[in-house]
């Protein structure tokens, strides 16, 4: 089978379990935009020269595939999904990530006091561009659970959560490599 099905010549793409909407679908969007989150965190672990930051981005970009397909399934199919075995977004990922963000912040070595200008290293530069894409997929998923009353919040905290740590570890990179 080709990766050019030829299927989304139209406008239209598929969910999980094959309903059709247009391109312009607010989900299609928000996993769109969690996609686009997922690679700039490539480009951040690829460009990170610490061990235990880049097993903490590859951890997280695992995490987005369970958010991207969680998002890419109608409320509808959301049943069969969990039935099929498929995991959802969780309180306990946020925390997870509240839990770093704490450690990090609790070092006492981190001083905020002014606006930052990306690019003081690959890394950080990566990690910021990831941040941004982050705040985007935020505001997508923000969009969607206005729209659905029945939304699983935890997407919207997970991203808010990751938008955060990716500035932290973005600011920790360049401390370490003395980066003001």
């Amino acid at each position: 089978m080709s990766i050019a099905t030829k299927t989304g010549d139209k406008g239209e793409t598929s969910l999980m379990y094959g309903r059709r909407v247009p391109k312009t679908d607010h989900r299609v969007d928000a996993y769109g935009c969690v996609d686009e989150l997922n690679s700039a965190l490539g480009l951040a672990r690829a460009a990170s020269d610490d061990a235990a930051t880049k097993d903490e981005i590859l951890r997280i970009q695992k995490e987005l595939i369970t958010v991207m397909g969680e998002l890419a399934t109608a409320p509808p199919d959301l049943e069969r999904y969990r039935g099929d075995g498929f995991e959802t977004t969780t309180a306990a990922m946020v925390d997870r990530l509240t839990a770093i963000i704490n450690k990090i912040e609790k070092s006492g070595r981190m001083k905020f006091k002014d606006w930052v200008i990306p690019g003081g290293s690959l890394a950080s530069a990566a990690l910021d561009l990831a941040r941004t894409t982050c705040r985007r997929a935020e505001r997508r998923v923000a969009a969607l659970v206005n729209d659905d009353k029945n939304f699983n919040i935890e997407i919207l905290r997970y991203l808010n959560r990751l938008s955060d740590l990716c500035w932290l570890l973005a600011r920790k990179i360049d401390q370490t490599n003395g980066i003001e």
